[in-house]
């Protein structure tokens, strides 16, 4: 059995012209890392607050979702309260808005463990001390005494992953944790999440818009489009073959970490936002490959292509031609009317 689990996830605010989440379904195993990648709005903060039973204000759910076997949609105050404090943990995006600026750093962590876990003070305190050497912080006896102003963002980053260990959680949920560090701090904090995950057997969900990163550091890759899973598979795989034309968009995007340098081709248009629909595709609007009368006529299905699962309609079509990434397209007029997606860049188009 899964450690998390969705099954058909739907949440919906009234009034918006499509759900948040439109039938979300992915797994993350005991002692595994996951992705969830996709760019801001396409919903990836509602599918990892609604591991903890958090949904917006006002939503209609509906599906399923499991964390060690309890199910959490529309489930009880005893249910959440014992997924939140013993099985699950959230490290959010931004430390300095998670952490009481007024109180030490010591304060923050071992409120958890007295309250929740029942330790004295004096166990209390030891047990942050242990964590905060365990997240690699330096001088744990003075950062327990300091307050939040008086730390770095990678060294708050830390603490916030400190926190979240108090519980002794099974499964770790990770809101794009290194969003405003610099790519080293970056690192560091990736490097210290993997090596707890891999020595604690925990699950692990990494919410990011960095594929790059997904793949460095997980075992498998979900991305996401307006609420939606378009492609799943091994990061390897998916890394270097992308079947679903946003996600060869998304690596398109991204300047590479090694290599020659090469034309960065962005993803053209806009997200869709909750006020805007589609009868097909969501992502059509802006697909270079994009065919009338197929593209808008019905969402697509994830189905196996490949070694993953793609919702594409023409994925097979044009995993037979190379691959999105790659693949010719001439008679599309999207195609046609994006002229530096299509063709590597030269004199005249650079």
């Amino acid at each position: 059995m899964p450690l998390l689990e969705y099954e058909a996830l739907h949440v919906a605010l009234p009034g918006m012209a499509r759900p948040i989440l439109d039938g979300v379904s992915l797994s993350v195993a005991e002692g595994e890392a996951v992705a969830l990648v996709g760019e801001s709005g396409s919903g990836k903060s509602v599918t990892a607050r609604a591991a903890l039973g958090l949904f917006p204000d006002g939503a209609e759910t509906g599906g399923q979702v499991r964390v060690d076997g309890a199910e959490l949609v529309g489930a009880d105050a005893a249910t959440l309260r014992a997924v939140r404090t013993s099985k699950a943990s959230m490290i959010f995006q931004d430390p300095r808005a998670g952490i009481n600026p007024v109180r030490r750093i010591g304060d923050f962590l071992t409120e958890q463990l007295r309250l929740v876990g029942g330790r004295s003070r004096a166990e209390a305190e030891a047990r942050a001390l242990e964590l905060l050497g365990a997240v690699g912080l330096p001088d744990p006896p003075r950062h327990l005494r300091q307050y939040p102003h008086q730390m770095s963002g990678g060294m708050l980053q830390r603490v916030m992953i400190a926190g979240a260990l108090t519980a002794e959680p099974r499964l770790l949920l990770c809101d794009e944790p290194t969003t405003a560090l610099d790519v080293t701090t970056q690192a560091e904090i990736m490097s210290t999440l993997r090596r707890l995950q891999r020595d604690d057997g925990l699950g692990l969900l990494l919410i990011t818009h960095d594929l790059d990163l997904a793949a460095a550091t997980c075992d498998r890759i979900y991305v996401m489009y307006a609420g939606r899973i378009v492609e799943t598979g091994t990061a390897a795989g998916l890394l270097a073959a992308p079947r679903h034309p946003y996600t060869a968009g998304l690596l398109g995007s991204s300047p590479p970490l090694d290599g020659p340098l090469t034309r960065l081709v962005p993803v053209p248009g806009t997200p869709m936002s909750l006020a805007e629909s589609a009868p097909g595709c969501a992502f059509a609007d802006r697909c270079r490959f994009v065919r009338p009368g197929l593209c808008d006529q019905a969402p697509p299905a994830l189905a196996p292509v490949g070694t993953g699962l793609v919702a594409c309609h023409r994925a097979e079509e044009l995993t037979a031609l190379g691959g999105p990434a790659t693949a010719p397209d001439p008679a599309t007029p999207a195609l046609a009317a994006t002229p530096a997606l299509a063709a590597p860049a030269t004199e005249e188009n650079r």
